[in-house]
């Protein structure tokens, strides 16, 4: 019964336009004001704790690295080489914005930073070239979901701090299905473009790769920096989001030179913002995690599914229908920080690895990006494209198909996430 008054008043003012992490802390605050003996001042305790956490300092780093890589021409960089390497291609463009938000995704770990970085640049070219908008809107919208897959990830760092898993495990299981999902979207798009005779570009000659490839690496390295430095030992997640943050500062600002020093203060604001923006929706998360242990409310939905024999493979459909459905109308970091410790524990019971887990609660995020109403992905590209969302939902289905077969693929073939981090050691 609590659990059904705690859902109905926190769906009660959401559906009022307040802010999730908003309508978060005034749930709990009314629900232990008025249904609890639990003293209110132990809220102020909890929102302190629940930020206390290293890992957490990874995510402010991360934010920044991306700000940096955004607006200092690294993207520009990455879309020369990966259109000398397959635009040759049917839809060779549209293939090369795939590679480009793969490789993107993998410095930044944001979705709609890569789908501003790579689409502001990608889709004037494509459009140019001839290219319909719906097909350029549809694989930049998609593919920049990426960034939340392909290591590192911000939303990966969100799920880590929730159900005090891994970091590293996590960023590791991300590679193989992020290098999956990524081939996946670059078959559509060929498929697509052969299909209506988009154009191709002419074959680079090994000499333009080569060019464009060390034009590029300084940017690309960073990949080597995060992930070696994590697998070797050098750096903790945490550390290796502070390096990534000073190596973008440096590449963009005294090796490329594309950002001058009086625009930093500009790039350290953006980044104040949304970080702080996401440490408050963890601090209220956390103690909307707090008001559900303390009800029973993840125990009780365990003991419910264990009863009825619903087992890992109609769990796991529930779950996926559950999130999907979440998708409609929260952002991924408030669905992983308010789903995550409800649905974990009921995992756990049910022998189910926390690792795969999150990477099937990533997986369902990325699609959550691309589909209306709040798609984030879908507004991002609006913006840059100047079409409507309801004209990107159509130009996306094509791709979103695509990321649905991946997700029952991932969800029910384990070995998928679990593979790397098991061969590293990491798990």
């Amino acid at each position: 019964m609590n659990g059904i008054i705690i859902f109905s008043l926190l769906l009660a003012l959401m559906l009022t336009g307040m802010p999730i992490s908003i309508s978060l802390g005034l749930t709990v605050l009314t629900f232990f004001y008025f249904m609890t003996n639990i003293p209110v001042e132990s809220v102020a305790m909890k929102l302190f704790t629940g930020i206390e956490k290293f890992e957490i300092m990874a995510i402010p780093f991360f934010v920044l690295a991306g700000n940096f890589l955004t607006h200092g021409g690294v993207a520009r960089r990455i879309i020369n080489f990966a259109t000398s390497v397959v635009g040759h291609m049917h839809g060779g463009l549209g293939l090369a914005g795939v590679v480009a938000c793969a490789l993107f995704a993998a410095i930044s770990g944001s979705s709609p930073a890569t789908v501003v970085a790579i689409g502001s640049i990608l889709l004037p070219a494509m459009l140019k070239q001839g290219y319909p908008a719906r097909f350029g809107a549809g694989v930049i919208t998609t593919s920049g979901a990426l960034g939340i897959l392909i290591p590192p990830s911000i939303v990966m760092v969100m799920y880590a701090v929730a159900t005090n898993t891994s970091v590293g495990a996590l960023f590791m299981a991300g590679v193989i299905p992020g290098i999956m999902l990524a081939t996946c979207l670059g078959v559509t798009t060929w498929y697509r473009a052969r299909k209506f005779n988009y154009p191709r570009m002419p074959r680079a000659s090994l000499k333009q790769v080569g060019r464009t490839f060390l034009d590029s690496v300084w940017g690309l390295m960073l990949i080597v920096i995060i992930m070696g430095g994590i697998y070797s030992g050098i750096f903790t997640p945490t550390e290796a989001a502070a390096m990534a943050a000073v190596y973008a500062f440096f590449i963009c600002v005294f090796v490329y030179k594309d950002m001058k020093l009086r625009e930093i203060p500009k790039v350290l604001l953006a980044s104040a913002n949304m970080s702080s923006m996401l440490l408050y929706i963890i601090t209220n998360a956390a103690l909307f995690s707090f008001l559900m242990t303390s009800e029973g409310i993840p125990q009780a939905m365990s003991n419910w599914i264990l009863a009825h024999g619903l087992g890992v493979i109609g769990f796991l459909l529930i779950v996926n229908v559950v999130l999907l459905a979440a998708g409609n109308f929260m952002d991924p970091a408030s669905i992983v920080l308010i789903m995550a410790p409800i649905l974990f524990p009921i995992a756990m019971k049910l022998g189910i690895d926390p690792v795969h887990f999150g990477i099937l609660i990533i997986v369902n995020m990325e699609i959550g990006l691309c589909h209306p109403p709040v798609g984030l992905n879908l507004y991002v590209a609006s913006g840059i494209t100047r079409m409507g969302i309801t004209e990107l939902t159509i130009a996306v289905w094509p791709w979103l198909l695509t990321m649905l077969g991946f997700l029952v693929l991932v969800t029910y073939v384990p070995i998928i996430s679990l593979w790397l981090p098991k061969t590293l050691g990491m798990i």
